[in-house]
């Protein structure tokens, strides 16, 4: 303990003997380091605790049905309990699905993000009540509509109730209908959702109570509207549990064919889910822990160059230490101990850098409908992570220096000449090839940023198919309100005809499933007459219900046949729009103007056909799609969207459809009322997260890299004061002496760039899937890459040059 005590004080007084070292190493830790502890907090939020508060959340899995084709696809209520009552591998089979609600009375309400659960949910997460209790059993039957009770979060018990614990037994007008608190749920739990914050959870079966829509939703298979978790029993695995579900949808597939026909189903791990937040957000954050990696090892080789220069500064003291009997171990632990303390220091600035970047992921969130998203709190795994970075730093840094050190020849030391000690060539190619590897290292992570940042624009320049400027959107949730089908009808037509009198407005039109939106469609069985499918093929096909008017006021052009009119309504003959690609794949060969198309349980005629649009995302081929009129199909519960052309200013619309909406009724929910070229950034919401954060990691990579090289060429000028001194007595010009330096930074630049070049094309394979339109070796991001380098590396030698070129030969002569 004392010689530990001994060292410490050493590294100390060392440290502190070195100030301005110390302040640089310190701060290029913490930048390393707190970026990577920021994106860990991401993964670890995602990955290795996607249902915080739950006990053993790794026993907790996800079930999901699969289309004939093997897409996946959500689940129906009858189709649940059949898992739910049938399964022995797994157990408290629970159903889910977030939702928006409208809480408070008429006068006065607020949106509140909440989950529709079935009664087993807290059960299966093995979670306790703070206050009151979850749901009894009783409140777990398949009676629909009977029980409105109502647990709400710890959050929301702050919020609105100040913690109070008279709140249990209270009344919350959720959809104008009354349901009673039962109790709060624990601090730290905020649903089933990784990162999202979901302030209360009602019983499944109050579904058509809170959406006015009667009990037919949870008595229809073909309604698929929820997601499934459970618990793997007492020593099943997954793949057993997997190979029960599997078999289990193969009997429902026979026993319900008219709805599950090829309807399969699987088993996954939570954060495998395609229905959550790792479904969006796990690529791009594996993507920036890579990049986070490559930052982190430029801080180490940054560090091992400026440890290096300080090194070779005190070769004297270290020569000393050693013919006094100090061994090359006790030298080398005494740099370890010294870069030690600086690495724990920049990590504890790295700590706070990340606290304050915790929240920053929301930042690039879309704005469209979804609950708040709750940064990753910085628990002992993240402290963990964040400490080893800190000793991995050390050690990786330290290295260099620390074998350079402790193999300092007492003799060499005392034939160097020069005031401060001229360096031999061994150390000078180790400061050379740490700025080469930074170089490099800068190389890797620009490539990637400029590969991103180049698919992300060549996403943004596609056609959609029609045209998002000067439209606003404002969604509609009709659930919150006791409108049946024909009010709702009547509404929205009064509304239209209100807005179109609007000065600047020149289309009007609304549907239930925007393009390109966050929410991934909606989509309905049909049956093509005269067309088999295959075994396989999946007929579950992505379909819009629109109003009179939305092809013309989209800009969406009709290739044949005519548009809906208000004609079509619920009394008369069913009618839908199919696009190109429908028409191609189902309609081959015969004329589409006629065909016969079943879904809803009937059958339906093709009266035209649109042009192909892009749906869900903009990189996606070409996808078969339908519209039907939403006079002759719509129910309150589906909600709809609002589009609203204008010539004018896009937010003066907006403030026009508000006003209208709270004229006509000041009740009715309204929300995400926005620019649609806002709101259709949603599908490009990963290639924007990995742009936008790659460009940031890559720029301070690309500093890093630039202090190295900075580092290298003040020092050479420097150690070289005499040479350059001589060179310009004996007639060398400014010039010359600039060419001088200048070459070795660029030479320096130039392997380094090289290296790195050649690396990020050997693992560009990897990236070829996540790029659209973009080749991994894209020539222009590689030579814009190299100019960007040289031009860095120009700057970073303008501060060395001046100095070089004023010295004064007869002061440099006489430095001896």
């Amino acid at each position: 303990m004392t010689r530990l005590l001994e060292e410490l004080r050493n590294a100390l007084r060392n440290i502190r003997s070195a100030p301005s070292v110390a302040a640089v190493a310190i701060l290029t830790i913490a930048a390393g380091v707190g970026a990577n502890t920021t994106i860990f907090s991401w993964m670890r939020s995602l990955l290795l605790d996607p249902l915080p508060g739950a006990a053993q959340p790794e026993r907790v899995v996800a079930i999901e049905n699969t289309a004939p084709d093997g897409a996946p696809i959500t689940t129906s209520y009858l189709d649940f309990r059949d898992f739910r009552d049938n399964l022995k591998l797994v157990h408290d089979v629970t159903a889910y699905r977030g939702y928006v609600f409208s809480v408070g009375d008429a006068t006065n309400t607020e949106r509140v993000w909440g989950e529709i659960a079935s009664g087993g949910l807290f059960d299966l997460l093995g979670v306790k009540p703070e206050a009151g209790r979850f749901f009894s059993a009783e409140e777990r039957d398949d009676v629909q509509n009977a029980h409105a009770v109502v647990v709400i979060s710890h959050g929301y018990s702050k919020s609105r109730y100040r913690s109070d614990p008279a709140a249990v037994g209270t009344i919350l007008r959720i959809n104008r209908t009354p349901f009673t608190i039962i109790g709060v749920a624990p601090e730290g739990f905020h649903g089933v959702q990784a990162g999202l914050d979901y302030e209360f959870w009602v019983p499944l079966t109050m579904y058509g109570q809170l959406t006015h829509t009667g009990v037919w939703m949870l008595e229809d298979r073909n309604a698929r509207n929820f997601m499934m978790l459970a618990r793997l029993a007492p020593g099943a695995t997954t793949e057993q549990a997997r190979a029960e579900v599997q078999a289990l949808a193969n009997r429902m597939s026979v026993a319900d064919a008219d709805s599950n026909q090829g309807i399969g189903a699987t088993v996954l791990p939570v954060w495998q889910s395609h229905f959550s937040t790792q479904a969006t957000m796990l690529t791009p954050v594996e993507i920036l822990m890579g990049a986070g990696g490559v930052v982190l090892l430029i801080v180490c080789a940054n560090l091992a160059n400026l440890l290096l220069v300080r090194a070779t500064a005190r070769a004297k003291e270290f020569s000393v230490r050693l013919a006094l009997g100090a061994t090359p171990r006790q030298v080398a632990v005494q740099l370890f101990t010294e870069t030690l303390l600086l690495s724990i220091t920049g990590a504890f600035g790295g700590l706070i850098l990340a606290y304050w970047l915790g929240d920053s992921l929301r930042w690039l969130l879309p704005r469209v409908a979804m609950p708040v998203m709750r940064p990753g709190p910085l628990a002992g795994q993240a402290l963990a992570f964040n400490a080893g970075l800190a000793v991995f730093v050390a050690v990786v840094a330290s290295l260099v220096p620390a074998l350079h050190a402790s193999r300092t020849s007492i003799n060499e030391v005392l034939k160097r000449s020069g005031r401060s000690g001229t360096t031999g060539g061994g150390t000078n190619r180790l400061r050379g090839l740490l700025v080469i590897s930074e170089v490099a290292l800068a190389v890797i992570a620009l490539v990637g940023a400029g590969l991103f940042i180049k698919s992300l624009e060549s996403a943004r320049a596609i056609d959609p198919g029609f045209s998002p400027d000067g439209v606003a959107l404002a969604q509609f949730d009709f659930s919150t309100t006791s409108y049946d089908a024909q009010q709702v009808d009547n509404f929205c037509r009064r509304l239209r005809e209100r807005l179109l009198e609007r000065p600047g407005i020149t289309g009007v039109s609304y549907d239930d499933s925007v393009q390109l939106g966050f929410n991934g469609g909606n989509w309905e069985t049909v049956e093509v007459e005269g067309y088999v499918p295959g075994r396989t093929e999946n007929m579950k096909i992505y379909r819009d219900l629109v109003s009179p008017g939305y092809f013309d006021s989209m800009k969406i052009p009709l290739v044949e046949g005519r548009d809906f009119d208000w004609r079509d309504d619920v009394n008369s003959q069913k009618v839908l729009i199919v696009n190109q690609e429908f028409a191609r794949r189902f309609l081959a060969n015969r004329l589409v103007i006629g065909s016969k198309v079943h879904g809803w349980g009937e059958w339906f005629t093709v009266v035209g056909m649109a042009h192909d649009s892009k749906y869900h995302r903009v990189t996606e081929s070409p996808q078969p799609y339908f519209y039907v009129p939403i006079r002759q199909i719509f129910r309150p519960e589906y909600g709809l969207t609002f589009h609203v052309r204008t010539s004018g200013s896009v937010n003066e619309a907006i403030q026009a459809l508000r006003a209208e909406t709270s004229a006509m009724d000041p009740a009715l929910t309204i929300f995400d009322a926005e620019p649609m070229t806002e709101y259709i950034a949603a599908s490009l919401f990963g290639a924007k997260i990995a742009a936008t954060l790659l460009s940031v990691l890559s720029c301070v990579g690309l500093l890093l890299a630039a202090m190295g090289l900075y580092g290298v060429l003040a020092y050479s000028v420097a150690q070289r004061t005499q040479e350059i001194g001589l060179r310009m007595a004996l007639g060398a010009s400014a010039a010359e002496v600039l060419k001088l330096v200048v070459r070795q930074g660029l030479q320096l630049t130039f392997v380094g760039a090289v290296v790195g070049s050649v690396v990020a094309l050997a693992s560009g394979r990897f990236l070829s899937s996540l790029l659209y339109a973009v080749r991994p070796a894209d020539p222009f991001t590689f030579v814009a890459v190299s100019l960007v380098l040289t031009a860095i590396a120009l700057l970073a030698c303008a501060i060395p040059v001046r100095r070089a070129t004023r010295i004064d030969p007869m002061v440099a002569l006489r430095y001896e």
